[in-house]
């Protein structure tokens, strides 16, 4: 797909049939998340892929929506604060560096066909201990990944106008 018809078509989806993901597009996503570029190519995250099928109980506890169950795979992105690069004035750009890994995953995802949806609003102690994540890992955001059982709606973007300044504020 034309990436003009990627950005424009990719949309979030909240229905998913129980279809399996194929091997092949699995690995293709995490191939994209995996080339995604990251402050000093320091890759401060680590994805986990979860099967959904049998854990549909514990891992609504992370996230309790239907949807986020239904589909067959959850992919969570976790960032590694103490690997990742820190400007001058402290900020530390692992949050940054995942963002950038996902938005690369749910675009490949799209690619294939696969529907995906981002999701931050979720509970990262239940995460924390349903993953058994060590300390210094932090669960930052996650996506189920299937096949669609959803239309896209018309999408509502603020004009450029809005977005965008030259030069100066």
């Amino acid at each position: 797909m034309e990436f003009s018809d990627l950005i424009t078509e990719r949309y979030s989806v909240r229905g998913y049939s129980g279809e399996p993901v194929s091997d092949d597009d699995l690995n293709y996503i995490l191939e994209a998340a995996r080339m995604a570029p990251t402050a000093a190519n320091r890759q401060p995250f680590q994805l986990i892929v979860i099967h959904t099928e049998g854990r549909e109980e514990e891992l609504r506890r992370i996230y309790d929506k239907d949807w986020f169950v239904e589909a067959p795979l959850i992919i969570v992105a976790c960032g590694l604060p103490s690997k990742a690069w820190v400007r001058h004035d402290k900020a530390n750009f692992a949050k940054v560096d995942v963002a950038i890994v996902m938005d690369h995953l749910i675009l490949a995802a799209a690619d294939c066909g696969l529907g995906t949806c981002w999701i931050g609003a979720f509970d990262p102690e239940a995460a924390r201990e349903i993953l058994e994540l060590p300390d210094e890992v932090e669960p930052i955001v996650m996506t189920p990944v299937g096949h669609p059982t959803t239309s896209p709606t018309k999408k509502k973007r603020k004009p450029l106008a809005e977005l965008v300044r030259y030069e100066r504020w």
